[in-house]
């Protein structure tokens, strides 16, 4: 009788990496369980894989959205494992380990010991000519300062402030850690964004006591990672990002795929839920996973939930790549590290370059050199006034002032990636804990998921995609009973 049963059908909302990944661990609990499953994913553009795109041009592997992932983080190392893709995975190139931050028009090279911007070397931190001696002296402070027992979150920006002093914030860890949200610390969630912080100073009250004793326990714990992740601090694929893409998309053989299918809201039925097409067409479902940006849910469920609307607190800036390829004879310069980062004082149109081809020897053939520059930040979205050209021109005025690279490229690419990057605001974790309960109590069987809500990097969204998959799961079987 088991076999007869008429199969539950779920519709994923948002064809990137969340959605990708919610729908993968879905299919893999029915294959297990037995029960009988159909899955539907609705992508309103014409591709899949969200901001996920690699281009090959001339030899060149170029990642046009993401450029790679956080080897610590396990949730991509596990799905890549489960796809049969491990073999694909490679590290950073071992020399290129030197970062650089630009200060005073100069790049000086970030003091070793540097873990997420919080020193972990005293030695190289008190030697370095980013900070004066009162930064210096200030930053050495945190570790006689009292903990803070108030509850209440704070920003990160406040949190560092308050631990390190203006100066160490202002050089090294703004640049560094705002980079991945392009956002104001003194707006973003201390809890939301790096929730080890908070955890640290409660436990150790010193931040730079307690991430010195971090980092010899993650050395210890890097031993349980696989081999490949073991000695490098992001990871890439070799043929480029999309390589998880593809094998997911391959693995969803059963599963129903709809681009170029935009959905205008989710209604209530008498058994379930009817997702309504812009086209006017309608999707019965037993279930709905909504994975699209804080906005696009907002739109979605509006109508049918008022609360959602709360998502709308949450703000978006607009970024965008710029990416230059040379002959590496003409660049009239070595590179000897990864990059360099651009604190906000020093007034630069781009906010970072990567050395793309010295950082990933995949990335370029034998002797041409790749580079990406970012642009754009939280209260710096200037380049959206601006043609392509006049931001190309911009970003290599740069480039020859601070590298003195006056090369010509041998081409340009240049990726906008508008409403791209979330700002989770102070109490942004209660926030996303009310809207979700009530949405679990007047529409329970749609989960809303992504970036926009519990971490923005490629594992933080696998990891909220598997956990969405699995409370839909244990939502249907008590719904079958």
């Amino acid at each position: 009788m088991e076999e007869n049963r008429s199969p539950k059908h779920v519709v994923i909302v948002g064809g990137g990496i969340t959605g990708l990944s919610a729908a993968f661990y879905l299919k893999q609990s029915a294959e297990q369980s037995g029960a009988p499953l159909k899955i539907t994913i609705m992508e309103k553009g014409d591709s899949f894989g969200g901001k996920i795109q690699t281009l090959k041009r001339d030899g060149f592997v170029i990642e046009k959205g993401p450029d790679s992932f956080l080897a610590r983080k396990l949730p991509m190392v596990e799905l890549t494992r489960e796809l049969g893709l491990e073999d694909q995975l490679t590290g950073m190139n071992p020399d290129s380990r030197k970062t650089y931050i630009l200060s005073g028009g100069k790049l000086h090279r970030m003091p070793p010991g540097l873990m997420l911007g919080i020193p972990t070397q005293m030695g190289p931190f008190m030697r370095t000519g980013l900070l004066s001696l009162s930064g210096k002296l200030r930053a050495a402070l945190d570790l006689v300062l009292p903990k803070r027992t108030s509850p209440e979150d704070e920003s990160l920006g406040h949190f560092l402030e308050r631990r390190l002093g203006v100066e160490v914030l202002g050089q090294i860890a703004e640049p560094l850690l705002a980079g991945i949200y392009a956002g104001n610390t003194y707006n973003l969630s201390l809890r939301a964004t790096f929730p080890q912080f908070h955890a640290i100073e409660q436990k150790h009250r010193s931040l730079i006591l307690g991430m010195m004793k971090n980092r010899k326990t993650g050395g210890e714990e890097s031993r349980t990672l696989p081999e490949v992740a073991r000695n490098t601090m992001f990871l890439s694929y070799k043929e480029g990002l999309e390589t998880i893409v593809h094998g997911l998309i391959d693995a969803l053989d059963n599963v129903r795929f709809v681009k170029q299918c935009g959905v205008a809201r989710i209604e209530q039925a008498d058994d379930g839920y009817r997702v309504i097409r812009e086209d006017g067409s309608v999707e019965e479902a037993d279930g709905v996973i909504v994975a699209l940006p804080a906005h696009g849910i907002s739109k979605l469920l509006g109508s049918s939930f008022p609360e959602v609307k709360e998502l709308d607190r949450i703000e978006y800036v607009s970024v965008a790549n710029v990416i230059l390829a040379f002959d590496e004879k003409e660049l009239g310069r070595e590179l000897d590290g990864s990059g360099f980062l651009v604190p906000r004082r020093e007034g630069r149109f781009i906010t970072a370059c990567t050395w793309t081809s010295k950082k990933w020897l995949h990335t370029a053939p034998s002797g041409k050199v790749l580079m990406r520059c970012y642009i754009g930040r939280s209260g710096d979205e200037r380049w959206q006034d601006m043609s392509e050209d006049e931001i190309i021109r911009a970003v290599r005025h740069d480039l020859k002032e601070v590298m003195g690279i006056t090369a010509e490229p041998l081409f340009t690419e240049m990726t906008k990636l508008m409403h791209s990057m979330p700002q989770y605001p102070v109490g942004h974790l209660d926030l996303i804990r009310g809207v979700r309960q009530s949405l679990a109590d007047k529409m329970p069987g749609v989960l809303i998921t992504g970036g926009a809500f519990l971490g923005v990097g490629l594992p933080d969204c696998i990891r909220q995609g598997k956990e969405a998959a699995k409370e839909m799961t244990e939502g249907l079987q008590v719904s079958s009973k």
